[in-house]
């Protein structure tokens, strides 16, 4: 005994401490997990029971996560399981308060739990609506997010069940609708557990490819509980994320799981996301022949009407006879040019008269006429003009210039006004 607590005494402290020529004995590991594992607090968790056995009063459960392929051992004991409401069923969606239990002798971890509540319907949709709530004031739900849907994709993705009604739906309405359609289906689980994380996968694939222009999800109808995987926060996550625009086509009218909600379309029923996401082709070619129509009637319209357009125009008298504009502007020559010459005429008529006029007065004012009346201008000598009897004294030379011809003279007596 003695020799066994100085060996353990001798045993490293820590786990770091451990070595090859020193190492724990497998209990000591056993007992230091057990005491650290048993410390744990007591906390809630919500799965669903894959198993429920009952034995001797006890109730050994397998509870399992109702998103991914996690599960845990549970044990109710026999005082518990007679405080509870109802007795554990498979398939239950249940919410327990666990505290973790760890049997050194076998290595076996497994939960206790000292409560077990089933999850009702009231309990889901509450927590629903919190986490779709949540999403709308963090902007998922915005319509400036949603990207539209092409006018005729290349290639539709489809994420649907394996042989579901579903696919057939949707790839024989969408065909019927327009036969060259093409698809790049991915079959995954549509509920369950692996439902979430197969879909996320598949959605990656086809987001990432890029003949696909636009993806559907599609489930047939079921219970609520059913189509919990696609109100899945991680799920909704990836479709915000996508570049590609994706229909959601869950279930029928009344089905809204959370998916709907943050997709780039969502359809009532995957008969309705084909009908979305391809055009009619006869209802094209009758719009098409329609339209073929209405281009016709307005091209004949427009031709009948410029037509008549051109007609009226022709009829017109400067079409019919286009010399008539020509002759009358002739006339119209002649007769300026008449007036012209009439009025060029009558201006120099009138400038002849008004020299001869002009001519009279300046003639009229010449010295010539004055001294064709009988005057004459006396001139000395020098050429000066003699004004006055001062101006040429007795003996002084002049001469008299007359209307014809001069005479010379001497000045014989000069007598100023005041002496005469």
């Amino acid at each position: 005994m003695e020799q066994a607590q100085k060996q353990d005494g001798s045993l490293p402290r820590t786990a770091a401490a451990t070595s090859p020529e020193n190492p724990w004995p497998l209990r000591v590991l056993s007992e230091k997990l057990k005491a650290h594992i048993e410390n744990s607090p007591e906390s809630w968790v919500e799965g669903q029971l894959l198993e429920a056995n009952i034995r001797n009063g006890h109730a050994y459960l397998t509870l399992r996560d109702v998103d991914v392929d996690y599960s845990f051992s549970v044990t109710v004991w026999a005082s518990v399981l007679r405080s509870l409401d109802t007795a554990p069923e498979v398939g239950s969606r249940v919410v327990a308060r666990v505290k973790p239990s760890f049997y050194a002798k076998t290595g076996r971890l497994s939960l206790n739990a000292f409560d077990l509540r089933p999850v009702g319907l009231g309990d889901l949709l509450a927590r629903l609506e919190r986490l779709r709530r949540a999403l709308f004031d963090e902007g998922l739900f915005d319509p400036a997010r949603k990207l539209p849907l092409p006018l005729l994709p290349n290639r539709i993705g489809l994420i649907t069940g394996r042989d579901s009604d579903a696919e057939k739906d949707v790839v024989r309405n969408a065909s019927l609708r327009w036969p060259a359609v093409a698809f790049d289906i991915r079959n995954t689980a549509v509920q369950g557990v692996n439902a979430v994380s197969e879909v996320m996968a598949a959605l990656r694939e086809l987001d990432a490819n890029p003949d696909v222009d636009v993806i559907i999800i599609a489930r047939g109808g079921g219970a609520l509980e059913d189509l919990l995987p696609f109100s899945s926060e991680d799920l909704v996550r990836a479709v915000a994320a996508c570049t590609t625009p994706v229909i959601s086509a869950i279930g029928h009218e009344a089905d809204r799981p959370i998916l709907d909600d943050v997709a780039d379309v969502r359809a009532s029923t995957p008969t309705d996301a084909a009908k979305r996401v391809v055009p009619d082709l006869a209802e094209e070619l009758a719009n098409l022949a329609m339209a073929r129509n209405r281009l016709d009637r307005a091209v004949r319209a427009n031709v009948e009407r410029e037509t008549q357009r051109i007609a009226s125009l022709r009829a017109r008298p400067v079409l019919a006879n286009p010399w008539t504009i020509i002759e009358g502007r002739r006339e119209d020559v002649v007769r300026l040019g008449q007036r012209s010459t009439l009025a060029m005429r009558a201006a120099l008529a009138r400038g002849h008269d008004s020299i001869g006029h002009l001519r009279a007065q300046v003639r009229a004012l010449s010295p010539q006429q004055t001294l064709d009346r009988g005057y004459a201008v006396v001139q000395l000598e020098d050429g000066g003009i003699v004004r006055s009897a001062e101006d040429a004294p007795a003996g002084s030379g002049i001469q008299v210039r007359l209307a014809r011809g001069r005479l010379a003279a001497t000045v014989t007596n000069s007598q100023s006004p005041e002496e005469g």
